[in-house]
Order: structure tokens, then C-alpha cells, then sequence
């Protein structure tokens, strides 16, 4: 019993430790769209820079579901990537001020 009391306590403190990186996983998902810093605009495909007002005006959570969902001509990545490294590259898109 202590060993897996041991265990456990060891796993929850580790869990940062692999917490997703929304910067990591935006450049290898979405910076061939957006730039490596999410800056790059594409008028013509209706990409807009990731720090422009009107997409930093939206909530971390309408940010996670556009990412999952896609939008415009922007795949979802539902499917693609977890919950959890959605939510890391909303967050890492909303620090893009």
C-alpha cells in the first residue's frame, strides 16, 4: 500500500512535467498557416495576424473551439490534437498581445 501511495504521489507531482507546449505544438501544427510567431497575415486566404483585436477579443475557450472545429479555410484539429494541447495553443495564441 505504501508503495503505491509512493507512486501516486510521485505521478501528480511529475504531471507538469508533461504538461502540452501550446508554442511548441502551434509551430509544428499551425505556423505554415500563421508564421513561427503567429504574426503572418494571408488576406487572400482570410488569415488574419493571431494579435489583431478582433481575434484577441475572443475567450480562451471560443479560441479552443475554433481551433477544434476549424474556421474559414482553417481545418479543425479536433481530431488531430488532444483536449489538453487545444487549450495550450488557445493559451499560447491569446499571450500573442
Amino acid at each position: 500500500m505504501k508503495k503505491i501511495l509512493a507512486f501516486a504521489v510521485v505521478a501528480t507531482m511529475a504531471m507538469p512535467l508533461f504538461a502540452a507546449d501550446g508554442a511548441a505544438i502551434f509551430k509544428a501544427k499551425c505556423a505554415g498557416c500563421h508564421g513561427a510567431d503567429g504574426l503572418k497575415a494571408m488576406p487572400a486566404m482570410g488569415v488574419k495576424p493571431l494579435n489583431s483585436p478582433d481575434i484577441q477579443a475572443k475567450s480562451a475557450a471560443q479560441l479552443s473551439g475554433s481551433i477544434t472545429t476549424g474556421v474559414g479555410k482553417m481545418p479543425g484539429f479536433g481530431g488531430k490534437l488532444s483536449p489538453e494541447e487545444i487549450t495550450a495553443v488557445a493559451g499560447f495564441v491569446k499571450g500573442l498581445k
